[in-house]
């Protein structure tokens, strides 16, 4: 019997004699195409296959990803209109570094910049300091950044001297790109850890753990632990109060990844924004909440003395003298016109609609599942369209693995996790409600969650007993 698989070590052994039903109607390598083995899988094949075997080979493999749909793990957007998917496709060939080549879409990026910062209350919109990266993470690494360059200029008579390590003060529940840049960029990371019912950075602890070496302070607009926002504007307060007290002036970083294209349209009376002093620069993931397919994010600075100029690299590319302030160099175009696209349809109002259809599916489903008795609600997707939930006290038989695990033989993916330090007790399922996520696929999960309870509820333990096999949580 042919193995399965031919990895590196078939380079030796010549052509991989194992068969591959490109056309399932024939059963076996469709003879038009002139191919009777599979490629190999681990080198380049020796010669080239026709476009429709190899489009057709890919396609079959990727028959067995989840359904993007189905993924309530993510916070990504996994539905555009058409309208967008052609203009994704007309300008996925253009690269955003060279802007002199393609004037229109480095316009489209200015005035999307612009748009978010009116939208954030900069003090002068139209003269906002800002830039399109690839994710919130590339956003808040570049953030990050800046913070610590105003650092540095503020102590360059201590700086680097081994007694002026720098800092950056953070809940512990921040997404995982914080830790990478206090790793990558030698900062040290000290976060406020759970306690109790508080899942998030408490403003008193954030500033005690302040000191002449914190560059920043991170305010996250949307944990993804929960779904809850951190409360920036009494965080500003304590930073205020500190600074009053020791006359450190310590900025804050919004981390807005996914709230911060959901609190302007759905809660405009919460302060978060550059209207706060105290905010220096914030974040957004454009394909989160903002509503473009994944490759896009946001990164705004309340204006040009929160982003040191020497940061900003000025290069002679292609016949253009350009600014940029990015990780990376080439990247595609498409997203940033796609984010555009989104802006330009929406609107105010269509993302203020969107987004409470997105809270209304959330608070609604949060309901109906803990009207089930099963189960107890940390969050009720009343500020992100997210909830986290746990088990009832009375529940033995299951947990929330065996729920997930359960779930994801009906193809819906719901992530069961631990909460960090401190709380580690706490185990508890995600939802993530997201544009897509309709009231009619809200009541399918509902219906397959109520049909496997009974099941559930007769076992006589839960069933995962090493939780690192459980559904891992990444986001």
């Amino acid at each position: 019997m042919p193995p399965l698989s031919h990895g590196p070590a078939g380079r030796s052994e010549g052509r991989a004699e194992r068969p591959v039903a490109v056309n399932p109607f024939y059963g076996e390598a469709d003879p038009t195409a002139g191919m009777t083995d599979a490629p190999p899988r681990h080198r380049l094949p020796d010669g080239p296959l026709a476009p429709m075997t190899a489009y057709q080979l890919v396609h079959d493999e990727l028959m067995l990803d989840g359904n993007a749909r189905l993924n309530l793990a993510t916070f990504v957007t996994t539905w555009m209109e058409p309208q967008a998917d052609v203009l994704l496709a007309e300008c996925r060939d253009k690269n955003m570094i060279d802007k002199d080549e393609y004037p229109r879409t480095a316009e489209l990026e200015r005035r999307c910049v612009a748009m978010l910062a009116d939208l954030w209350h900069a003090p002068d919109p139209r003269s906002a300091v800002g830039c399109s990266t690839t994710g919130s993470s590339e956003a808040c690494m570049l953030a990050g950044m800046a913070l610590k360059r105003r650092w540095a200029k503020r102590n360059a008579d201590r700086y680097p001297a081994r007694d002026a390590r720098p800092n950056l003060v953070m809940g512990i529940n921040v997404q995982v790109c914080w830790e990478k840049f206090c790793d990558y960029w030698e900062v040290e990371a000290r976060q406020v850890p759970m306690e109790g019912d508080r899942f998030h950075l408490d403003p008193a602890a954030a500033a005690e753990l302040c000191d002449e070496n914190t560059i920043g302070v991170v305010g996250i607009l949307g944990s993804t632990f929960d779904g809850s926002y951190e409360p920036v504007a009494d965080l500003c307060a304590a930073l205020d109060a500190l600074q009053e007290k020791t006359g450190l002036d310590i900025p804050v970083h919004v981390d807005g990844a996914s709230g911060g294209m959901v609190a302007p349209f759905l809660d405009p009376d919460l302060v978060w924004d550059f209207r706060l002093p105290r905010v220096a620069s914030i974040n957004t993931s454009g394909h989160k909440y903002g509503l473009v397919y994944p490759g896009v994010g946001w990164a705004l600075w309340r204006d040009a003395d929160a982003l040191p100029e020497d940061l900003v690299f000025r290069v002679n590319y292609l016949g253009g003298d350009m600014p940029t302030f990015a990780l990376n160099f080439s990247r595609p175009g498409a997203q940033v016109v796609a984010q555009y696209y989104s802006f330009l349809r929406l609107g105010r109002e269509g993302y203020r609609a969107v987004q409470q259809a997105s809270r209304d599916v959330a608070r609604g489903l949060a309901e109906r599942i803990e009207a089930l008795g099963d189960f107890r609600l940390l969050t009720r997707g009343d500020e992100l369209p997210v909830f986290a939930v746990t088990t009832a006290p009375d529940v033995r038989a299951y947990d929330v693995f065996d729920v997930s695990r359960r779930l994801r033989e009906h193809g819906w993916l719901v992530p069961a996790y631990t909460f960090p330090a401190h709380r580690q007790d706490l185990a508890v399922l995600r939802v993530v409600c997201r544009n897509g996520f309709s009231a009619d696929l809200a009541q399918l999960l509902l219906d397959d969650l109520e049909r496997l309870l009974p099941q559930l509820r007769g076992q006589a333990h839960p069933q995962i007993r090493d939780r690192d096999e459980a559904t891992p949580f990444h986001h």
